[in-house]
């Protein structure tokens, strides 16, 4: 999974889903890519099996590029523990992710290709996607 080698606060507060992305909602990379259409978490698991599905849906052809990177702990305190005594430790690493963001992006392989593995890697995001090509 994915995770920061070294973080300057172990805890941090709730990100806001407010508004639509203003950096990285272009294509920058490849001539394909795959943009989230909602406001959301994006967990290191779920990005790592959309990563997944896409290479092995073009089995391992052209580059890919991931655009997001989950840098934000999530805590979570233990089952059945008291209100009070702080707050819980570090458990997952999520990114997140604004409407417009470009996710994916793919180069070296057809049309249809990279829509197929984009639309696999789709169902593994817990929010609505699109596909985007260069013109």
């Amino acid at each position: 999974m994915l995770s920061p080698k070294r973080v300057k606060w172990r805890r941090q507060f709730r990100a806001r889903f407010t508004g639509f992305a203003t950096r990285g909602n272009s294509l920058s990379f490849g001539d394909y890519g795959l943009i989230s259409l909602e406001a959301g978490r994006l967990t290191s698991r779920q990005l790592e099996a959309g990563r997944i599905a896409i290479s092995r849906s073009v089995k391992r052809g052209g580059k890919l590029w991931l655009r997001v990177f989950p840098d934000i702990p999530l805590t979570k305190k233990p089952a059945e523990t008291r209100m009070g005594a702080g707050k819980g430790n570090p458990e997952l690493w999520v990114s997140i992710v604004k409407p417009g963001r470009v996710l994916f992006e793919m180069n070296g392989v057809t049309r249809e290709q990279a829509q197929e593995a984009f639309r696999l890697a789709a169902h593994k995001l817990p929010f609505k996607t699109k596909f985007v090509a260069r013109e």
